[in-house]
C-alpha cells in the first residue's frame, strides 16, 4: 500500500486554488476559456506538479490549445504562484488534459443507449 503524504496533498490543494486565481486574474489569452483545474498531483519531494485541466464547453482541439498555452506560460504562472505560496521552492508545472469528464460522459451515453431511462408513464404503472 502506498504511503500517504499529507504535505504534498496540502501543497497540491493550495497550488490548485492559487493557479485558479492567477489564471482567472492574470492570463488574458482568449484560448484560455473557462478552465477547470480538476486535480493537481505533486511529487513527494514537491519539485514537480502535474495539473489536470478541462475547459467547459470546449472541443478536444480547443482544450489541447489551452493546454499548450498554459504549458507555454508555465514560467509566468510558476512565478505568480511562488509569490503567493511563499515556499522555499515552487514545483515546476506541467498541464495535462483531464479526460475523466469525457470518459464519464461517453460511458453515460452508452448506458443510456443500452438501457434508456423509463418514461414517467411506466413509473406510475408499477
Amino acid at each position: 500500500m502506498a504511503k500517504d503524504y499529507p504535505r504534498s496533498r496540502r501543497v497540491a490543494e493550495q497550488l490548485r486554488r492559487e493557479l485558479a486565481e492567477v489564471v482567472r486574474d492574470e492570463v488574458d489569452d482568449p484560448r484560455v476559456g473557462s478552465v477547470t483545474f480538476s486535480e493537481v498531483r505533486v511529487s513527494r519531494d514537491l519539485s514537480h506538479a502535474t495539473i489536470y485541466i478541462d475547459v467547459l464547453g470546449a472541443e478536444a482541439d480547443e482544450v489541447e490549445a489551452c493546454v499548450e498555452v498554459l504549458n507555454h506560460a508555465h514560467g509566468f504562472l510558476r512565478s505568480q504562484v511562488a509569490r503567493r505560496l511563499r515556499m522555499k521552492r515552487t514545483p515546476s508545472l506541467r498541464f495535462v488534459h483531464d479526460t475523466a469528464f469525457d470518459r464519464g460522459a461517453r460511458l453515460s451515453a452508452l448506458i443510456d443507449e443500452v438501457a434508456p431511462p423509463p418514461d414517467d408513464d411506466e413509473r406510475g404503472k408499477e
